[in-house]
Protein backbone atom coordinates (compact mmCIF):
# COMPACT_ATOMS: atom_id res chain seq x y z
CA UNK A 1 0.00 0.00 0.00
CA UNK A 2 1.32 3.61 -1.25
CA UNK A 3 2.09 6.27 1.74
CA UNK A 4 -0.52 9.00 1.12
CA UNK A 5 1.50 12.18 0.48
CA UNK A 6 1.81 15.37 -2.07
CA UNK A 7 4.70 15.07 -3.62
CA UNK A 8 5.81 15.80 -7.07
CA UNK A 9 8.99 15.29 -8.51
CA UNK A 10 10.38 17.23 -11.17
CA UNK A 11 12.45 15.42 -13.59
CA UNK A 12 13.51 13.94 -16.75
CA UNK A 13 13.31 10.07 -18.03
CA UNK A 14 17.52 10.50 -19.14
CA UNK A 15 18.16 11.84 -15.58
CA UNK A 16 19.98 9.46 -13.46
CA UNK A 17 19.40 11.55 -10.64
CA UNK A 18 16.10 11.52 -10.73
CA UNK A 19 16.25 7.61 -11.66
CA UNK A 20 18.23 7.48 -8.02
CA UNK A 21 15.15 9.35 -6.54
CA UNK A 22 12.50 6.79 -8.40
CA UNK A 23 13.70 4.09 -6.90
CA UNK A 24 13.74 4.96 -3.32
CA UNK A 25 10.21 6.65 -3.74
CA UNK A 26 9.19 3.57 -5.12
CA UNK A 27 10.94 1.38 -2.01
CA UNK A 28 9.64 3.20 0.17
CA UNK A 29 5.71 2.52 -1.13
CA UNK A 30 5.37 6.38 -1.42
CA UNK A 31 3.22 7.91 -4.39
CA UNK A 32 4.25 10.50 -6.18
CA UNK A 33 3.23 12.67 -9.31
CA UNK A 34 6.44 13.25 -11.69
CA UNK A 35 6.58 16.45 -13.61
CA UNK A 36 8.82 16.29 -17.06
CA UNK A 37 11.71 18.73 -17.27
CA UNK A 38 13.02 18.92 -20.56
CA UNK A 39 16.70 19.02 -19.76
CA UNK A 40 17.59 18.81 -23.64
CA UNK A 41 15.06 21.70 -24.59
CA UNK A 42 16.62 23.58 -21.78
CA UNK A 43 13.28 23.90 -19.62
CA UNK A 44 15.63 23.92 -16.54
CA UNK A 45 16.29 27.58 -17.65
CA UNK A 46 12.42 28.68 -17.74
CA UNK A 47 11.73 31.11 -15.04
CA UNK A 48 8.84 28.82 -13.21
CA UNK A 49 11.66 25.63 -12.87
CA UNK A 50 14.14 28.57 -11.43
CA UNK A 51 11.62 29.51 -8.32
CA UNK A 52 11.92 25.71 -7.71
CA UNK A 53 15.66 24.55 -8.34
CA UNK A 54 18.33 27.91 -8.80
CA UNK A 55 20.64 25.20 -9.72
CA UNK A 56 18.58 24.47 -13.24
CA UNK A 57 18.70 21.01 -12.84
CA UNK A 58 16.72 17.97 -11.60
CA UNK A 59 15.71 16.21 -9.64
CA UNK A 60 13.56 18.54 -7.42
CA UNK A 61 11.25 16.92 -5.39
CA UNK A 62 8.05 19.44 -3.42
CA UNK A 63 6.28 17.76 -0.70
CA UNK A 64 3.46 19.81 0.78
CA UNK A 65 5.68 23.28 1.23
CA UNK A 66 8.95 22.09 1.31
CA UNK A 67 11.07 21.84 -2.31
CA UNK A 68 14.24 19.57 -1.82
CA UNK A 69 17.25 19.41 -4.33
CA UNK A 70 19.75 17.57 -5.13
CA UNK A 71 19.33 13.56 -4.96
CA UNK A 72 21.34 12.06 -2.00
CA UNK A 73 19.70 15.11 0.10
CA UNK A 74 16.22 13.96 -1.19
CA UNK A 75 16.59 10.30 -0.71
CA UNK A 76 18.41 11.06 2.94
CA UNK A 77 15.25 12.90 3.54
CA UNK A 78 12.95 10.02 2.57
CA UNK A 79 14.57 7.83 4.87
CA UNK A 80 13.99 10.08 7.83
CA UNK A 81 10.62 11.06 6.44
CA UNK A 82 9.28 7.08 6.06
CA UNK A 83 11.88 5.31 8.36
CA UNK A 84 10.58 1.96 7.30
CA UNK A 85 12.17 -0.03 4.76
CA UNK A 86 15.11 1.38 5.68
CA UNK A 87 17.89 2.82 2.29
CA UNK A 88 20.31 3.32 5.31
CA UNK A 89 21.71 0.55 7.72
CA UNK A 90 21.49 1.01 11.29
CA UNK A 91 25.55 0.82 12.46
CA UNK A 92 27.28 4.06 12.21
CA UNK A 93 30.50 2.19 9.99
CA UNK A 94 27.51 0.92 7.77
CA UNK A 95 26.24 4.33 7.28
CA UNK A 96 29.67 5.96 6.07
CA UNK A 97 30.25 3.32 3.72
CA UNK A 98 26.88 3.58 2.22
CA UNK A 99 27.37 7.05 2.15
CA UNK A 100 31.27 6.23 0.28
CA UNK A 101 29.70 4.23 -2.21
CA UNK A 102 26.82 6.78 -3.03
CA UNK A 103 29.53 9.40 -3.42
CA UNK A 104 31.45 7.35 -5.87
CA UNK A 105 28.71 8.45 -8.58
CA UNK A 106 27.11 10.96 -7.30
CA UNK A 107 30.42 13.36 -6.34
CA UNK A 108 33.03 11.98 -8.52
CA UNK A 109 31.63 10.31 -11.82
CA UNK A 110 28.41 11.49 -12.68
CA UNK A 111 28.80 15.29 -12.57
CA UNK A 112 31.48 14.99 -14.69
CA UNK A 113 28.51 13.54 -17.60
CA UNK A 114 26.00 15.81 -17.09
CA UNK A 115 24.53 17.94 -20.26
CA UNK A 116 25.78 20.93 -18.85
CA UNK A 117 29.01 19.97 -18.91
CA UNK A 118 29.04 18.11 -22.42
CA UNK A 119 27.88 21.47 -23.51
CA UNK A 120 30.49 23.15 -22.14
CA UNK A 121 33.03 20.54 -23.80
CA UNK A 122 31.71 21.35 -27.45
CA UNK A 123 31.34 25.26 -26.64
CA UNK A 124 34.30 25.99 -24.87
CA UNK A 125 37.00 23.46 -26.55
CA UNK A 126 35.15 22.43 -30.12
CA UNK A 127 34.43 18.48 -28.63
CA UNK A 128 31.83 17.17 -31.24
CA UNK A 129 29.55 14.58 -29.91
CA UNK A 130 31.02 11.58 -30.67
CA UNK A 131 34.22 13.49 -28.25
CA UNK A 132 31.96 14.17 -26.21
CA UNK A 133 30.22 10.80 -25.36
CA UNK A 134 33.68 9.21 -24.72
CA UNK A 135 34.67 11.76 -22.43
CA UNK A 136 31.56 10.84 -20.68
CA UNK A 137 32.23 7.26 -21.07
CA UNK A 138 35.50 6.83 -19.67
CA UNK A 139 34.47 8.78 -15.97
CA UNK A 140 31.85 6.27 -16.27
CA UNK A 141 34.26 2.94 -16.69
CA UNK A 142 36.52 4.43 -14.17
CA UNK A 143 33.44 4.37 -11.54
CA UNK A 144 32.51 0.98 -12.50
CA UNK A 145 36.25 0.12 -11.68
CA UNK A 146 35.28 1.57 -8.33
CA UNK A 147 32.63 -0.09 -7.23
CA UNK A 148 34.20 -3.55 -8.56
CA UNK A 149 37.13 -2.78 -6.57
CA UNK A 150 34.60 -2.24 -3.36
CA UNK A 151 32.29 -5.11 -3.71
CA UNK A 152 35.14 -7.68 -4.53
CA UNK A 153 36.24 -6.56 -0.55
CA UNK A 154 32.53 -6.82 0.83
CA UNK A 155 30.83 -8.90 -1.77
CA UNK A 156 26.57 -8.12 -1.47
CA UNK A 157 24.56 -11.26 -0.20
CA UNK A 158 22.67 -10.63 -2.47
CA UNK A 159 22.11 -6.50 -1.76
CA UNK A 160 24.68 -4.37 -0.70
CA UNK A 161 23.82 -4.02 2.24
CA UNK A 162 22.13 -7.68 2.70
CA UNK A 163 18.36 -9.16 2.25
CA UNK A 164 16.47 -5.67 1.24
CA UNK A 165 17.76 -2.80 -1.55
CA UNK A 166 19.16 0.09 -0.11
CA UNK A 167 20.65 3.55 -0.55
CA UNK A 168 23.65 1.80 -1.92
CA UNK A 169 22.52 -0.30 -4.56
CA UNK A 170 20.47 2.69 -5.79
CA UNK A 171 23.76 4.70 -6.92
CA UNK A 172 25.40 1.77 -8.02
CA UNK A 173 22.35 1.11 -10.39
CA UNK A 174 22.50 4.37 -11.22
CA UNK A 175 26.07 4.14 -12.27
CA UNK A 176 25.07 0.67 -14.28
CA UNK A 177 22.08 2.59 -15.91
CA UNK A 178 24.16 5.46 -17.17
CA UNK A 179 27.01 2.88 -18.85
CA UNK A 180 24.05 1.51 -20.44
CA UNK A 181 22.90 5.03 -21.84
CA UNK A 182 26.32 5.98 -23.05
CA UNK A 183 26.78 1.84 -23.85
CA UNK A 184 30.30 2.07 -21.80
CA UNK A 185 31.52 -1.40 -21.94
CA UNK A 186 31.39 -3.07 -18.03
CA UNK A 187 34.28 -5.11 -18.49
CA UNK A 188 35.09 -7.87 -16.00
CA UNK A 189 32.96 -6.65 -13.15
CA UNK A 190 31.91 -10.08 -11.95
CA UNK A 191 30.18 -8.26 -8.78
CA UNK A 192 28.51 -5.56 -10.36
CA UNK A 193 26.78 -7.73 -12.80
CA UNK A 194 25.39 -10.29 -9.63
CA UNK A 195 24.03 -6.88 -7.94
CA UNK A 196 22.78 -5.55 -10.95
CA UNK A 197 20.80 -8.80 -12.17
CA UNK A 198 19.91 -9.35 -8.23
CA UNK A 199 18.00 -5.68 -8.39
CA UNK A 200 16.43 -6.25 -11.39
CA UNK A 201 14.11 -8.56 -10.30
CA UNK A 202 12.69 -5.28 -8.00
CA UNK A 203 10.21 -3.61 -9.38
CA UNK A 204 11.23 -0.45 -7.98
CA UNK A 205 14.14 -0.36 -10.09
CA UNK A 206 12.67 -1.95 -13.09
CA UNK A 207 10.42 0.36 -13.43
CA UNK A 208 12.29 3.83 -12.31
CA UNK A 209 14.51 2.87 -15.59
CA UNK A 210 14.78 5.61 -17.92
CA UNK A 211 13.82 3.95 -21.17
CA UNK A 212 10.26 2.89 -19.52
CA UNK A 213 9.75 6.73 -18.68
CA UNK A 214 7.48 8.85 -20.54
CA UNK A 215 9.05 10.96 -23.52
CA UNK A 216 11.87 7.56 -23.89
CA UNK A 217 12.60 6.68 -27.12
CA UNK A 218 11.19 3.10 -28.04
CA UNK A 219 13.72 0.53 -27.76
Amino acid sequence: MTKPTSMKLYGFWRSIATYRVRVALRLKGVDFEEISIDLLAGAQFAPDYETINPAHAVPALVDNDLTLRQSLAIMEYLDERFPSPALLPELLADRAYIRALALDTIADAHPLVVPRVRKHLAQAFGADAEAAEEWARHWIELGLQTFEKALAQRPPSPFVMGEAPGLGDICIMSHLVAAQLFKAPLGDVPHLKRLRATCDEVEAFTASHPLKQAGAPAV
